[in-house]
């Protein structure tokens, strides 16, 4: 079910060719099962018609301070003490203006300073009017009022060349209203650190070292994550996966490069999951240029070094009421293995897999885990999609969690 199902969301359209999109967005939210009304100002009126905005939300729309359409109430005190979410999409340079600055001289900005519910704005105009100096200090303003936002985009603009400004799309704004309406968890305002996917490691310019892992098991936790209220940080790898939306993202290649992303992190998190498929060994030297096949090298020898143990880096920085989990791939004494690492690594949690069976670990959908944890009895999941088995871990990560605060 829908976390807007049967919530009541206002929407701001106000003066921007993209209200166009606005449409779509009221559509969109009609679909998640929330009861929406909409509020235009005349500028919006000049794009898109009050009708359409009306057939897709079967409510009337608000466009004058003076419409008088409810005489035993006043329509403006009346909508904002309705409204469970306030979403302004998309948001003018004036109407950005008149919210951080106290100005209310229509329906919308009226409406919206009356309103104690969570605010959404989606910016859209040119790239230099977002630019001006004026505008920065008003977002600045209203970010330390508590409005939260969704980032424009860069693309095409209405003036005829690419730049950032655009509208975010109806999808994105949607997803972001979704994690604002998130209720209120263990994992709420806790920083999570994932890391994902399989390290490379280079041979040459065109070869590299790494494994099979696609990233999904480490994605999948990182939405599961978000879906729960923590603000999660994804140390990712490369993958052919599109980012979880709500994350911070940190792309690396290396183990090295995920070593440092980690120490450098690891800091400031509460929790730290590593999840990605490091790669034990490099080579002991990359060259700068293809290694060429020639009819005198039948054979060639690769020398392989080290690369950082992370997690035991991450043990000498750990601190108390800090949470890390690791992960174990094994293709033989799953819970000897895992148990030692468990012990060595100085874990609260590690996820072991056995992945010389099939359907488990690297680069399917699915994967069948067993959880260890101090003073606990081993927990094995049955075989089961990545999703699933991320709700199973972050159910026993919370458990932890409880503990640490009790």
């Amino acid at each position: 079910m829908s976390m807007l199902n049967d919530k009541n969301v206002a929407l701001y359209v106000t003066g921007s060719i993209a209200a166009y999109k606005s449409l779509y967005l009221t559509r969109l939210l009609v679909k998640a099962g929330a009861h929406v009304r909409v509020v235009m100002t005349p500028a919006a009126q000049a794009f898109v018609t009050p009708m359409s905005f009306q057939v897709l939300s079967k409510n009337s729309v608000l466009t004058s301070v003076f419409n008088g359409k409810t005489p035993t109430a006043v329509d403006h005190i009346e909508l904002a003490d309705w409204t469970d979410y306030a979403v302004v999409a998309p948001a003018s340079a004036d109407i950005i203006g008149k919210l951080a600055n106290g100005i209310a001289d229509d329906m919308a900005s009226l409406t919206l300073m009356a309103t104690t519910a969570p605010i959404l704005v989606a910016p859209a105009m040119n790239e230099h009017m977002l630019n001006q100096p004026a505008v920065q200090r008003n977002l600045a303003a209203l970010t330390a009022d508590g409005v939260h936002f969704v980032a424009p985009g860069t693309g095409f603009l209405a003036e005829g060349y690419n730049g950032q400004g655009r509208l975010a799309e109806p999808e994105t704004i949607l997803a972001e209203l979704q994690l604002l309406s998130r209720p209120k968890t263990v994992y709420t305002g806790k920083k999570v650190l994932v890391t994902a996917g399989g390290t490379r490691e280079r041979i040459d310019p065109v070869r590299f070292i790494t494994n099979d892992s696609s990233g999904k098991m480490g994605y999948a936790l990182a939405t599961e994550l978000v879906a729960r209220g923590a603000d999660v940080t994804l140390i990712s790898a490369p993958t052919k996966l599109a980012a979880p939306t709500g994350t911070h993202v940190v792309p690396v290649t290396t183990t090295e490069e995920l070593a440092e992303a980690v120490t450098t992190h690891f800091p400031k998190a509460d929790i730290l999951v590593m999840a990605a498929a490091v790669a034990d060994f490099r080579p002991k030297t990359s060259v700068t240029q293809k290694i060429k096949k020639t009819s005198d090298n039948d054979e060639m020898t690769l020398s392989l070094v080290k690369t950082t143990d992370i997690l035991k880096t991450a043990a000498t920085l750990k601190r108390p009421g800090q949470l890390t989990v690791g992960f174990a791939a094994e293709t033989q004494n799953l819970i000897a293995n895992a148990t030692k690492k468990l012990t060595s690594k100085a874990l609260d949690l590690l996820i072991a897999n056995d992945v010389s069976q099939p359907g488990v670990g690297f680069n399917g959908d699915t994967n069948q885990v067993t959880i260890l944890s101090k003073n606990k009895a081993p927990v094995t999941t049955a075989l089961v999609s990545k999703t699933a088995v991320a709700g199973i871990i972050v159910d026993e990560l919370e458990r932890l969690v409880d503990s640490k605060e009790g």
